[in-house]
């Protein structure tokens, strides 16, 4: 039975503040029951409007038919309307102050109509049954920093097409579920960020200039199937991100733009309401009601759809008030610099409410300055975010992989520096869908050489990206080795699966995520040093890598050697922290994933010897571009001591016995065992 919906003067108030963190439950259009009848009732923020109607289905568009009335501070606009039902298309017909009529779309609403129509769509979110509880047992209490995250970041209508013959191809997000669920499970990735989910007008914006902030897009199905996505995710064990964007909005007629006919989302003055290289309207967060439209919307994606985390994009724009801008185009602040205090702000009222009511959700900035303490608490000066794309990483990494092996030796430290500021932030590791497009080339095709080196180069890179300290983020098709590069247009290159090696890729990132997700040494501590250590960074002349990890328990520590040479380094020599032996858990020259195969052996013993400036070392025939994986154990380290320990009783013990037996005086010799014990 639906109850009476309707806004009383404490939602106008608390939405007036800026602190109503419900107020997607009251505007918009809500199915409602007044005087027996049943309906829907529809609500509106348009301040500045001289009237406002409900047209659509229900009163064929008549823009007379469903006048709303003013509420009491004149700042929100309502109406229920009986017998509307679950489905129909609807506007906001507003009259501005001038005379003119504006068709808006409903910026609350819940489900809007396929593009290229653009109307809203009545629907109603209660009544989907979760089954995720284990879920969210899984995750409560946990400290996000000390979990492995390894994300496969996903544009669902360009991952694989049906072959229904229909003109898009899209799969539905039921039908999307059986298959992602299984390709997720198969490679072992924790979470999966989705690309595109708020409703937005134009495929070629890839869901980056919205239109519908509280409407999944329409282009896979209802609202209750993207609940089905989300909870099949969970019920194996996957954490579902999204790609937000409070950065700016689509400029489109229909949507927030000049929405009652005045500027009410943007900024009025066109130097902080508009982005000029975006073509984009930038949200004014000076104002309390839009600081409220994007946070509630933030709580209305964790609280209605189950989503674990939004990853927030273009932090940097919000920023900095002359981001992307030529002198004359932006407006300092009070101070005269280019810090945009209300965004400031805003980030942190945003982490403070959404983080500190779900402590277990990831906000991750995508920040590609070095503005400070970005993932710092706000009350320590920060902003709040759980992580931080590390964008320096990822273009260092690109730009050294693309080299020709030749000159890595004068790029050696781009690929070391990272470390150099990794306690800064808590961060993510970003090989994202904009290193793909726009002529940068798919991950594969950076690389240099031949086809086969082109392999061998990509599967030693994604070894020191897994390796490195920070969590990890890879973009669907790169691995397998996706040859061209992305297009929403068209679903990945899945026939190259029958090519050996795409499938050797595809199995070696496999064992990556395995290896990343079975130790907790790849992820337990990755903001300090606590958790890395270099044997070699320097080797430059060679361009090869070694470091390890370290566990907190010291057990399961994991080597690194990696070669980014097509030079076979014979009798290859790297100095380890401890004796015993080293377990070869990866070899990306195996055979089975496209190398020619190494003859490493399956356990290495370490020996004494000072190498790389640490007390035992390994040896082994490093192959070209081979990147090579070991487990060890501190543990190993102690026993030996403790054997040389015993050895030294026992021979003091044999020196004491035989000076107790009888023999001719003579000044007893100091043994070597009695020195060292």
């Amino acid at each position: 039975m639906s109850q009476k919906v309707f806004i009383s003067e404490a939602d106008e108030y608390l939405f007036g503040q800026g602190t109503h963190y419900e107020i997607y439950e009251k505007l918009g259009a809500h199915p409602s029951e007044e005087g027996g009848k049943k309906g829907f009732f529809f609500a509106v923020w348009a301040p500045n409007a001289a009237d406002v109607h409900v047209v659509g289905d229900f009163n064929n568009w008549d823009e007379n038919a469903h006048q709303m009335q003013r509420s009491k501070t004149g700042n929100i606009w309502t109406l229920f309307i009986p017998g509307v039902g679950i489905g129909t298309l609807y506007k906001f017909m507003i009259t501005t102050q001038d005379g003119r009529k504006l068709y808006k779309a409903d910026p609350y609403a819940n489900y809007a109509e396929l593009r290229p129509g653009n109307a809203s769509r009545t629907t109603d979110l209660s009544g989907f049954k979760w089954s995720d509880d284990k879920w969210y047992d899984s995750i409560k209490g946990k400290d996000v920093n000390r979990l492995p995250i390894a994300i496969y970041e996903c544009h669902i209508g360009s991952w694989m097409k049906h072959p229904d013959g229909t003109e898009d191809g899209f799969y539905t997000y039921r039908q999307f579920a059986d298959r992602i669920v299984e390709y997720l499970k198969e490679m072992q990735y924790t979470h999966i960020e989705l690309i595109g989910i708020a409703e937005h007008p134009f495929d070629g914006s890839w869901g980056y200039q919205v239109t519908g902030y509280y409407a999944p897009t329409s282009r896979y199905g209802e609202p209750t199937d993207f609940m089905y996505l989300v909870n099949k995710l969970h019920k194996a064990g996957i954490g579902v991100i999204l790609d937000w964007v409070p950065a700016h909005f689509c400029p489109d007629e229909f949507g927030l733009a000049c929405f009652d006919g005045s500027c009410i989302y943007e900024h009025p003055d066109p130097r902080k309401g508009e982005h000029p290289d975006w073509g984009t309207k930038i949200f004014n967060l000076e104002k309390n009601e839009v600081r409220n439209f994007l946070i509630a919307n933030a709580l209305y994606w964790i609280r209605k759809f189950h989503i674990d985390g939004l990853r927030v994009d273009a932090v940097a724009s919000m920023l900095y008030l002359d981001y992307g801008k030529k002198d004359g185009q932006w407006v300092p602040n009070k101070y005269g610099d280019n810090k945009n205090l209300e965004a400031i702000e805003f980030f942190k009222h945003f982490n403070s409410v959404v983080r500190g009511t779900y402590p277990e959700v990831l906000t991750i900035a995508e920040e590609s300055t070095a503005w400070p303490k970005v993932t710092a608490r706000p009350e320590d000066g920060g902003l709040g975010f759980a992580f931080k794309w590390n964008m320096g990483w990822m273009h260092d990494f690109c730009e050294y992989m693309k080299l020709d092996p030749y000159f890595r030796q004068g790029a050696h430290y781009m690929m070391t520096f990272a470390m150099s500021y990794n306690d800064a932030e808590n961060y993510i590791l970003p090989l994202s869908h904009d290193e793909v497009v726009h002529l940068k080339c798919s991950m594969l095709e950076k690389m240099p050489g031949y086809k086969v080196d082109k392999y061998a180069n990509l599967r030693a890179g994604y070894t020191y990206m897994f390796g490195h300290s920070g969590k990890k983020l890879l973009f669907m098709g790169q691995d397998f080795g996706q040859e061209r590069e992305w297009s929403e247009k068209r679903e990945l290159d899945w026939f190259l699966l029958a090519n050996p090696l795409n499938r050797g890729m595809k199995d070696y990132v496999s064992e990556l995520l395995k290896i990343y997700r079975k130790y907790p040494a790849m992820y337990e501590v990755d903001n300090d040093w606590g958790g890395f250590e270099w044997i070699n960074a320097d080797d430059k002349e060679r361009s090869t890598y070694s470091f390890y990890r370290r566990a907190i328990n010291g057990k399961d520590n994991i080597l690194f050697v990696i070669n980014m040479t097509p030079v076979e380094r014979k009798g290859f020599m790297v100095g380890v922290p401890f004796a015993g032996t080293y377990t070869h858990l990866l070899d990306s020259a195996e055979e089975r994933f496209g190398g020619m195969g190494s003859g490493i052996p399956a356990k290495i013993k370490a020996v004494p010897g000072l190498c790389d400036y640490k007390d035992y070392s390994i040896t082994f025939d490093l192959p070209p571009y081979g990147a090579e994986v070991f487990v060890f154990q501190n543990a190993d380290a102690k026993e030996p001591a403790k054997e040389e320990k015993k050895e030294a009783k026992k021979e003091v013990k044999k020196e004491a016995k035989k000076e107790a037996e009888p023999k001719e005086k003579k000044p007893a010799k100091k043994t070597a065992a009695k020195k060292k014990a």
